[in-house]
């Protein structure tokens, strides 16, 4: 029998603890939870009451926290997680915090799992794609990649996957950002359908060429890009909208004027998949 505890049964550990109850419905898996907070307790899963209870005797425990609870989740029944266990940590928190966990977890004679969720588990669930890091990264793409969860493990560091995640990160939150901010201005002046259908003009027709082009272009024309910049915030209070995003672009152009831009791969790089 293989148990398996949640901590966290909100969104994503509910979602991802009950496709995994409902696939090891008949087989040899035993799926307890625990989470303070009112919510429902998602299908096929036991609940307890305190979190010792959920951890004792546990081969993995997944912790489904915010960043901020991460250090507090870990802590709040670390006397009774087993030596033999492997604990995950799926929040979206630094690689500092990560490599934090991972030596509570070493401290404590148990292993840890830095695990970076690359989608959004609404829709995916346990399949949602993942990257590993950490000395317990082996065993439990064992464990998930038996649920069908796609799984890339970085390296056995502890912090890698975090790394990696938040770094894509500040490009596609950031992207979000700014079409906000720009449809925003769009509805105002009235040319929202016609913003939206140049975007995804652009967009559609992107590939890795443009992208080096966008950040060589940057170095080249970082000047008049950074006038451009400013009338855009301009143009964007006129319109009486905050130009948050559109400041920092002209802040960012600036500091491309002192110095310069990182170089970029001239060809898609093959990763090694290292799993």
């Amino acid at each position: 029998m293989t148990k398996i505890a949640i901590f966290g049964l909100g969104e994503a550990g509910g979602l991802i603890g009950s496709d995994i109850a409902a696939a090891a419905i008949d087989a040899e898996f035993q799926i307890e939870g625990y989470d303070p907070a009112g919510v429902k307790t998602p299908s096929g899963i036991v609940r307890q009451s305190n979190p010792s209870d959920a951890v004792a005797g546990a081969d993995f425990i997944l912790s489904f926290t915010g960043a901020v609870d991460a250090a507090t989740a870990i802590n709040q029944a670390i006397d009774s997680i087993p030596e033999s266990a492997v604990y995950a940590d799926f929040a979206s928190a630094s690689a500092g915090l990560k490599r934090e966990l991972a030596g509570t977890a070493m401290n404590s004679g148990f292993k840890f799992c830095d695990v970076a969720l690359m989608a959004m588990v609404p829709g995916n669930g346990v399949k949602t794609p993942a990257m590993f890091a950490g000395n317990g990264a082996a065993q439990l793409k064992d464990l998930l990649s038996g649920f069908a969860m796609p799984v890339d493990i970085v390296s056995d560091n502890a912090g890698d996957a975090a790394e990696r995640k938040l770094l894509r990160s500040v490009v596609i939150k950031g992207l979000a950002g700014l079409l906000i901010e720009s449809l925003e201005g769009a509805n105002q002046a009235g040319c929202q359908d016609w913003l939206w259908k140049n975007l995804i003009d652009e967009f559609t027709a992107m590939d890795h060429k443009m992208l080096q082009r966008l950040v060589q272009g940057t170095g080249v024309h970082a000047e008049r890009r950074f006038h451009e910049m400013e009338a855009s915030a301009q143009q964007l209070a006129e319109l009486g909208v905050e130009p948050l995003m559109t400041r920092s672009t002209v802040a960012n152009l600036a500091k491309v004027k002192r110095v310069g831009v990182p170089e970029v791969p001239h060809e898609v790089p093959q990763v090694s998949d290292k799993s």
